[in-house]
């Protein structure tokens, strides 16, 4: 495979949900993966962004969707998006029963208000 600069292939996803929101026991829409150092992040469509907030602080530019069923890439430092890209280390995305937004048992019930 010819090495495409903000990927790595072999290294692994970070968790299965946004790591700062894991630790600060936060919630959010959907996940977004480093394709560069593997780190999920929250989608800025979450109330702390931090998928984009990991680009602004280690200048990794791409990210894959983290969603069941989405293989999509995003480019932060040329806003592109690229349908398809090169396949990342397993797995793919967060766990199918795993709720969107998440997880289980943090996310408010008026969730919906937040993305207006």
């Amino acid at each position: 495979m010819r090495i495409v600069e903000g990927f790595d292939v072999n290294v692994p996803p970070s968790g299965t949900g946004c790591a700062e929101c894991e630790e600060a026991g936060g919630w959010w829409f959907h996940l977004r993966r480093c394709a560069q150092c593997g780190h999920i992040g929250c989608c800025d469509d979450s109330p702390a962004k931090h998928a984009t907030a990991h680009y602004h602080a280690t200048g990794h530019p791409v990210i894959r969707s983290f969603e069941p069923g989405e293989a999509w890439f995003w480019n932060y430092a040329t806003d592109e998006l690229y349908p398809t890209g090169p396949e990342l280390a397993p797995p793919a995305s967060h766990p199918a029963d795993q709720p969107v937004p998440g997880p289980e048992g943090r996310v408010p019930a008026n969730w919906a208000e937040t993305l207006r």
